[in-house]
């Protein structure tokens, strides 16, 4: 099923390891490595069958380069070094199909690789999803959700699923004017500047319990 693969990765060294990796454990043969997203959109034509990405890359902030590569319809694989439970569940939020950790062993890529192959999402061993994930800030970060509208839950939801404010106002059929106030509007609620920030901050949501809410 995974004869090609993406790396996005901007320190040569873990990429060359990685790329070996995948040849001679995984069995892919077809491997280019990007060090940019830039790069990397541009060697998505042909899509590969997998893409890896570090989360730091020297042209994006944040999850953005993840939204970007996880609209392209190919499974985005996230490869971090920073594995804390909230970076995990911003990843899965904004789209990735699995997280595995940089200092992972081979036998973790490969459990990660047989989870895709089954349709399955892969997170580390002991990574536990929740409300709002876990830490000092969580009473507070899940209180501030709780003040968003069921629409404006709704909008965050298909925020943290890499949509842009023109697919969003066409799926719930409103006003993009009218979505951008409600960006506007969520984010301040939030305490945020950015999406990106908003994303992370939704990391780990049930938005089924907070659309019941």
């Amino acid at each position: 099923m995974f004869r090609s693969a993406l790396i996005v990765e901007d320190h040569p060294l873990f990429g060359e390891a990685l790329g070996l990796t995948l040849r001679s454990f995984i069995g892919i043969e077809r491997i280019q490595v990007a060090g940019t997203l830039a790069l990397a959109l541009e060697g998505l034509r042909p899509p590969p069958d997998v893409i890896l990405l570090d989360l730091h890359l020297p042209d994006v902030t944040g999850m953005e380069g993840l939204m970007r590569l996880a609209q392209e319809g190919v499974p985005v694989l996230v490869v971090s070094s920073l594995a804390e439970p909230r970076v995990i569940a911003a990843a899965l939020a904004a789209g990735a199909a699995g997280f595995v950790p940089k200092h992972a062993g081979r036998e973790t890529f490969r459990a990660a690789f047989d989870a895709l192959r089954e349709g399955r999402v892969f997170t580390p061993e002991g990574y536990e999803p929740g409300l709002g994930g876990e830490g000092p800030g969580e009473s507070e970060t899940v209180a501030r959700l709780r003040t968003l509208t069921r629409q404006q839950a709704l909008i965050l939801q298909l925020i943290c699923a890499g949509k842009p404010n023109k697919v969003i106002a066409w799926e719930l059929s409103v006003a993009e004017t009218t979505v951008k106030a409600h960006v506007t509007a969520i984010m301040r609620k939030l305490g945020v500047t950015s999406r990106t920030q908003a994303v992370l901050m939704a990391g780990g949501v049930n938005f089924a319990q907070l659309l019941e809410g």
